[in-house]
């Protein structure tokens, strides 16, 4: 090294220009490298589950009377998964606390992606017999939370939340 300098080749001098070239190049990386990680961050982000916390807490007491009111039915809901027709087939059975088929009642369900909500399907369920709810999902494999909700002149009577592994 020091005989290219021996061979009349000096050092580059540091000039303002040069100091300000550097700090706009260091930053100007900086920048950028923050843009592209915010609209990555973005752009993979499936949405909050609570649209807004203060609401949901108010609405905790009438949550709270909803999940009495539902076990007072002392009904028995049983779900069933299996793929059929490249599809996941979901059987659901509803029955009274004397084991009769519950009858008359609005079904819906979805499957919900616990990590990003884009991903949800919801399924029409159909009563093929009395207290016998079927439908069909194009979900993809993995796990879900199988929501499954019943009511009646527009009061909901039961909603159950559970996961389950396609």
């Amino acid at each position: 090294m020091s005989a290219s300098f021996a061979a009349g080749r000096s050092p580059r001098p540091i000039t303002g220009r040069m100091v300000l070239a550097c700090l706009l190049t260091f930053f100007g990386i900086i920048l950028a490298m923050n843009v592209v990680l915010v609209r990555v961050a973005l752009s993979s982000f499936g949405g909050v589950e609570t649209e807004s916390s203060y609401k949901a807490g108010l609405a905790f007491k009438n949550d709270v009377a909803a999940a009495q009111a539902q076990d007072a039915l002392h009904w028995t809901v049983e779900a069933g998964l299996r793929k059929a027709e490249g599809a996941t087939r979901v059987v659901v059975t509803a029955r009274d606390a004397g084991s009769q088929p519950v009858q008359g009642l609005v079904s819906s369900a979805r499957l919900s992606h616990p990590t990003d909500k884009r991903r949800d399907v919801v399924l029409d369920l159909a009563e093929t017999a009395p207290g016998r709810f079927e439908g069909l999902a194009a979900a993809t494999e993995g796990q879900w939370d199988l929501v499954i909700e019943f009511s009646r002149d527009g009061a909901t009577l039961f909603r159950s939340r559970n996961r389950v592994t396609l």
